[in-house]
């Protein structure tokens, strides 16, 4: 027997029921639709696919198969697309001042679609970098009951009797620029090195973000590392579809998932991995969805005390794949909570609690990707947060697998990602140096750039740990090394990374948390009297907009106040 569903506290009555909404009607009627389907529940089924690049191609087809899921569970499935803009292809070249970009536009045109059509739930597939947060912050702005879906990871390329990903790639360009890999070696790895579909295979941006999404309650118990040519992806969607159904019926919203507690659950997650920076970035721009205080700081602080205890690259041996068949986010999380590092009371999609999921996984004590917490890789986390002279509103550094975490050097000056990858391209980066790129942060860029290509060439050419990067920008979650980004104030706002001058000594200590530019103030504030606001070159359209809108990094490069300033929820309307 069909479930039924009470209309009258659901959006969808506004386009559905009454003799007024009869135009509404006609247009659904148009469609095929029969009249005992107008009266169910309108589910939408959001899509990131594209055939941009693998790790969206596809998630088109696994919203398609959510599909059925609803429809047993007594919906109506309205899909739709978003679109994406995939970091691998837009990274080097002014095109990645568009990606953290489009994570705002993700979040906006999810909203204004469940808005414009009045859907009464939110099914959302993503697989790349910014469409994962994007989407989860739609989740959260429009607080209808949500179930997110990640697309799955990419298999591992074969390489010389290896596991390799896109980021032994970019490392594979600064050993030819050396003189250390013969283009045709270059050309062999570039076409193995990506074998088929899903995203980059590493603890990168978009893994680290299907963890979160796991720990933070809004996917289903290890649904998201399971690879993306499985055909078992199929079945997640559709129980996904299926389960979005009960939340209606039981009113279970994102926020009453997504809670302080949970917050703090992700940022374990994250550490515990040896994440991508990029979540001291979007886990605050989703708090801020939520109204919940959750800056970079407390992100931080969540890293301080959570041991590192997942070997994955880019830091690690392993990959995705590995992760999933080890037991995946669950089989971490299993031993994160009996350590008591995890709030085991959050509220999940399933309709239990985190505790009560996690208490149907059985330990593995066979796999060799996940250490038991008593006996972490490291006793603190992969990624670490900075604050000091030159960085008072924070910075971020991923220090999984790296053996040294202080640094002292002195600065050579760029500004912008072009100019600072054309001299590691001349090799004309000597050891020891502290290379600031600045100019890109979220205003200065505008867009706040990864700079995997420079920082990957400089890692091929052996200077990995060499030298250090310091940026008001970002880094890619496959960067590894020395590398520092999120510096706030960024150089456009007159931080002091905007005084820097070639030859400054730059002092970095990731144990103890600081980093600092030894100037004496009153040079420091000559340097401020004479620096002037740089215009860039984005004087219109959406870069424009995003430039006058955005905040700081720490706060995670928000464009608008967030559910502190709501006079309504979308979901009560």
């Amino acid at each position: 027997m069909t479930r039924q569903f009470d209309k009258s506290r659901l959006p969808s009555r506004h386009v559905s029921v009454g003799p007024e909404r009869a135009p509404h009607r006609s247009y659904y009627y148009a469609m095929g639709i029969q009249e005992e389907d107008i009266a169910k529940p309108f589910v939408a089924l959001a899509s990131a696919g594209n055939n941009s690049a693998p790790c969206n191609t596809t998630l088109d087809a696994q919203a398609d198969a959510a599909q059925g899921g609803v429809i047993r569970g007594g919906g109506l499935p309205r899909r739709f697309n978003t679109i994406t803009v995939t970091d691998g292809i837009a990274m080097g070249h002014q095109g990645m001042k568009a990606s953290l970009v489009s994570r705002e536009v993700i979040a906006d045109s999810v909203e204004l679609s469940v808005r414009g059509h009045c859907y009464d739930a939110l099914v959302g597939f993503a697989g790349c970098d910014k469409s994962l947060p994007g989407m989860m912050m739609a989740m959260l702005r429009l607080n209808v009951p949500s179930i997110f879906v990640y697309g799955g990871s990419i298999m591992p390329g074969r390489y010389q009797d290896r596991d390799v990903t896109v980021v032994d790639v970019f490392e594979a360009v600064g050993q030819h620029a050396a003189g250390n890999c013969p283009l045709h070696d270059l050309i062999a790895l570039e076409k193995v090195a990506c074998p088929g579909h899903g995203a980059c295979g590493g603890q990168f941006t978009a893994n680290t973000m299907a963890c979160v999404a796991e720990a933070i309650g809004l996917s289903l118990p290890n649904s998201n590392m399971m690879p993306a040519p499985f055909l078992d992806r199929q079945g997640i969607a559709e129980a996904a579809g299926e389960q979005v159904m009960e939340l209606i019926a039981r009113n279970i919203r994102p926020r009453d998932i997504c809670t302080r507690e949970a917050f703090e659950n992700a940022a374990r997650v994250v550490a515990a991995t040896g994440g991508s920076t990029n979540a001291g970035l979007h886990l605050p721009a989703m708090a801020n969805e939520v109204g919940i205080d959750f800056d970079l700081f407390d992100v931080a602080e969540i890293f301080k005390t959570t041991p590192y205890i997942a070997d994955l690259k880019p830091g690690g041996r392993y990959v995705a794949k590995d992760m999933y068949e080890a037991g995946g986010a669950y089989m971490l999380m299993k031993t994160l909570l009996e350590g008591g590092y995890l709030h085991g009371d959050c509220l999940t999609v399933t309709g239990k609690t985190l505790a009560e999921n996690i208490d149907e996984v059985t330990w593995n004590p066979d796999q060799k990707v996940i250490y038991d917490v008593k006996t972490p890789i490291t006793p603190t986390g992969g990624v670490v947060g900075l604050r000091g002279t030159l960085a008072p509103e924070g910075a971020i550094v991923k220090v999984a697998g790296m053996k040294r975490l202080q640094f002292e050097g002195v600065a050579r000056v760029f500004d912008c990602e072009e100019e600072a990858f054309a001299a590691v391209e001349a090799r004309a980066i000597m050891e020891g140096s502290v290379i600031i790129i600045r100019y890109e942060g979220p205003k200065g860029g505008p867009g706040m750039r990864e700079m995997l290509s420079t920082t990957a060439a400089l890692y091929g050419q052996g200077l990995g740990e060499k030298v250090a990067l310091i940026t008001d920008g970002r880094f890619s979650g496959g960067t590894r090394g020395f590398c520092i980004g999120h510096v706030g104030p960024e150089a456009a706002e007159g931080g002091p990374i905007a005084l820097v001058e070639d030859g400054d000594v730059i002092r970095i200590d990731a144990e103890a948390g600081t980093i600092d530019l030894d100037v004496a103030e009153d040079i420091l504030a000559e340097r401020r009297a004479r620096w002037s606001p740089r215009m860039n070159d984005y004087q219109s359209g959406v870069l424009w907009r995003y430039a006058q809108n955005v905040g700081p990094a720490h706060q995670g490069a928000v464009t608008h106040p967030g559910a502190r300033s709501e006079r309504h929820v979308y979901a009560d309307i």
